[in-house]
């Protein structure tokens, strides 16, 4: 089987079973975690889909003992359905700390999920429009303009979908909007779909190996200048636990440091994770690689360190947000953000 088979296969077969417990990251048995003082604390970390190689910060903070070493055992990293559906299990109690899109937090913040940002991973949003080149070309959103695209009514995609038309003046009507369920870039793969959108940092390698040449929209030429995925916690956690969650951080930001150091080796620690995951380093290399090339760091991040946010960034996604109504009311930046963990700087 090559790897792009693996891979797809990977997707569908994960995807029937986001939002169960049943893939984990096996945490709870490793020596790291054993390393831990008898009264550590116990968490859960839910992502915001299957694992893929911007998740290997948190599995290599796990195996390289960082969260032992701040007093923390991970009990399991489950897979999930969409940050939508992410943002609410955390904001609900059902999970510890998240990994999801942060304009899409802003949106579940709008409606009153009691959620806020602790760091943000992707200084810039990977998202964009993908399309087959040979097909079609995206030089422009205007491109979009008579094409079908699969869209998911819910979580990150349909998010940055809607608000890049908006940015662009285009009418939802100019295109064919096709619901698709996950894993929805086979729809594109299949042709039946001319479009979707897509993450450079995970899709996009298992498109180009199984539709050829992509021709690549990306948001942030064209508007949707935002933060990507980031970590995130409940209100309730940083309330009552602000140490725990400045532990966490701490451990965090020395995996993300170590998979920026070695990525080869971050994606072998992720893809040993799990047996459903076995064959798949080179394919999370690519992704780890594609986020070290375009947005682990920043300008803010030579001056301030790994996952920091800023006032500025935050409040322009609102308003970004708001005017182009996906969003109905603008929370605070306060709301949606506390920096205060990622800043503390205690990593070295």
């Amino acid at each position: 089987m090559s790897r792009t088979t693996k891979a797809l296969a990977l997707t569908a077969s994960v995807g029937l079973l986001a939002g169960l417990a049943a893939c984990s990251s096996g945490s709870s048995g490793s020596e790291a975690s054993s390393a831990a003082p008898a009264d550590a604390d116990h968490i859960t970390i839910q992502l915001d889909y299957q694992p893929r190689g911007l998740h290997a910060p948190l599995f290599v903070a796990d195996e390289k003992g960082f969260f032992a070493d701040e007093g923390i055992v991970v009990d399991d990293i489950l897979t999930g359905a969409g940050s939508g559906d992410t943002l609410r299990l955390v904001g609900q109690g059902q999970g510890d700390f998240g990994v999801a899109d942060l304009p899409t937090l802003v949106v579940a913040r709008s409606q009153g999920v009691p959620v806020k940002a602790l760091a943000a991973t992707n200084q810039t949003s990977p998202l964009a429009m993908c399309a087959k080149a040979d097909k079609f070309t995206l030089d422009t959103p205007d491109d979009l303009k008579g094409l079908s695209v699969g869209v998911q009514a819910s979580g990150s995609t349909y998010v940055f979908y809607k608000a890049l038309l908006a940015a662009n003046g285009i009418d939802a009507s100019a295109l064919t909007e096709l619901s698709v369920s996950p894993p929805y870039e086979s729809y594109l793969v299949t042709d039946q779909v001319d479009t979707v959108p897509c993450y450079t940092d995970a899709e996009v390698p298992i498109l180009e190996e199984a539709a050829g040449e992509l021709s690549i929209l990306m948001g942030s030429d064209f508007g949707y200048d935002t933060y990507g995925t980031g970590i995130f916690t409940s209100d309730e956690m940083i309330e009552k636990n602000p140490d725990l969650v400045q532990r966490f951080i701490n451990a965090y930001l020395k995996g993300l440091q170590a998979t920026i150091d070695d990525p080869e080796e971050a994606a072998g620690i992720l893809a040993a994770s799990d047996p459903q995951l076995a064959g798949n380093e080179e394919l999370y290399t690519e992704q780890i690689q594609a986020d070290i090339d375009n947005t682990f760091t920043s300008a803010d991040t030579d001056a301030d360190g790994l996952g920091t946010m800023n006032d500025e960034t935050w409040q322009k996604t609102i308003d970004m947000l708001f005017e182009q109504k996906v969003i109905e009311s603008e929370p605070t930046v306060a709301d949606v953000q506390d920096p205060q963990f990622v800043s503390a700087d205690t990593t070295d």
